[in-house]
């Protein structure tokens, strides 16, 4: 039976924060659909200090922002583009179109269609996320969607440089400078100045996240990725201070980012724990960090790898970093996460920064049905039909026909019996109620 050294929060609290949060970003979406531009100023005004007559850069803004980043910090973000748009494009060419003919005379297929208008949120406001713009507007390109815009909130009292450097480079069409409920109500409802999207993309805070969850229906959104989540799960085939570190880089996130720690080793976990709380004296990003492990951490010292499975498997964590003797059999059997990171060598922030795979990742145990940001997301699959035989038609006309009867379907069944009726010859009856059109009953007419 595990042993549970720390826990986190009550889910209870959490829920109530939840609920809080479920209410405000109600309200702000309606100011925001009844009000458009001014909602979206007054709002900006109101949490970002920032005011502007048109929140969308304009090409020498943009210009300005590049200019600011330093020749090693271009070459930095080529290369986690490269890395990104590398991977994306393999998964895009896992995808194909389809056409098979499925019997004589009937074929089936479907084409794998874009989005045709993306809305990517970069988060920025403690850290200038610039990743997410990777993540998110490559990603998109690769997939082919024609018109690609961005919000990111300002960060001390400007556009980000950095986030504005990334999101051009990926290609974005429009960049405006609008953070949190504003920014993603923005994309999705539209406003005088800005065309509506389709689809919704990207990591955020509580209440973006909550907005995405609510804008869900009138557009698409790829997933819930809310405050981030981490999961170290080790075994005495590594150490406290690799453990801790990679506990605390996630936790510094914010104070609502939870970092679990599950090993078969006590003496592991007591030692992490001192290697937290010694780390927490000299982390910068302390103040965020101390916060969240102190409310959400929670380290569980398990029997045996399939009990740490079993805790893994239904927390479902975001990002897991597994650290074990048997890496591979973790990789076999866990069913409900964000991203596995595999070995001592790899870490969360290689996934989040560099490596090529995509950061915008399911929270909230969301990774139980949904896996994370990629381009399939962003390619809608519509399927096709062709009969190409008179045979063919009638074929599957008198199947048609019969089953939809069974389900009192008169009206579904008359347009099977009218094809059979033409293409195949056959005296089939009407349909209760059908009146017979003049020649219907001529093959061919």
């Amino acid at each position: 039976m595990a042993q549970i050294l720390k826990d986190g929060i009550d889910p209870g609290i959490v829920k109530a924060a939840d609920d809080k949060v479920r209410g405000i970003v109600e309200g702000t979406l309606s100011d925001i659909e009844a009000r458009g531009d001014d909602a979206i100023r007054d709002l900006s005004v109101k949490f970002d200090n920032w005011n502007r007559d048109n929140y969308r850069l304009s090409v020498s803004e943009i210009n300005a922002c590049l200019a600011d980043m330093s020749a090693q910090d271009i070459r930095d973000i080529e290369f986690a583009q490269e890395q990104v748009r590398n991977f994306a494009q393999i998964q895009k060419d896992a995808l194909r179109d389809v056409e098979v003919e499925t019997m004589p005379g009937v074929i089936l297929g479907h084409k794998n269609i874009p989005v045709q208008n993306a809305g990517c949120y970069v988060p920025g406001g403690k850290y200038p996320m610039l990743a997410s713009a990777h993540m998110s507007v490559l990603t998109a390109k690769v997939a082919g969607v024609p018109r690609i815009i961005t919000c990111a909130p300002p960060f001390e009292g400007k556009p980000a440089s950095a986030i504005v450097a990334a999101q051009h480079m990926a290609g974005a069409d429009e960049i405006y400078a609008l953070g949190g409920i504003q920014a993603v109500g923005a994309m999705a409802l539209g406003t005088q100045t800005i065309q509506p999207v389709d689809m919704l993309v990207g990591p955020g805070n509580a209440f973006v996240a909550e907005a995405k969850r609510q804008l869900y229906g009138r557009v698409g959104i790829d997933l819930f990725a809310g405050p981030t989540e981490t999961m170290v799960i080790a075994d005495d085939t590594v150490d406290a201070e690799i453990c801790a570190t990679d506990l605390l880089g996630q936790a510094e996130h914010g104070p609502d980012s939870p970092a679990v720690l599950l090993t078969t080793s006590e003496k592991l976990a007591r030692e992490t724990m001192v290697e937290i709380d010694r780390l927490l004296q000299i982390l910068p990003t302390a103040g965020h960090a101390r916060v969240s492990w102190e409310t959400y951490g929670q380290v569980i010292v398990c029997e045996d790898h399939d009990e740490m499975l079993k805790y893994a498997n239904d927390i479902a964590s975001e990002h897991v970093q597994i650290m074990t003797d048997r890496d591979d059999w973790y990789l076999e059997n866990m069913v409900s996460y964000g991203a596995l990171f595999l070995g001592a060598r790899t870490n969360v922030a290689y996934g989040d920064k560099a490596i090529g795979t995509n950061h915008t990742l399911p929270t909230k145990k969301a990774g139980r049905y949904t896996g994370g940001l990629w381009v399939g997301k962003f390619l809608k699959t519509h399927s096709y039909q062709k009969v190409t035989t008179d045979e063919a038609s009638s074929l599957v006309g008198r199947y048609t026909s019969r089953l939809c009867m069974l389900e009192g379907f008169q009206g579904h069944a008359e347009q099977a019996n009218v094809r059979v009726r033409r293409y195949g010859g056959q005296n089939v009856p009407y349909a209760q109620g059908a009146e017979p059109v003049a020649g219907a009953d001529k093959v061919g007419s």
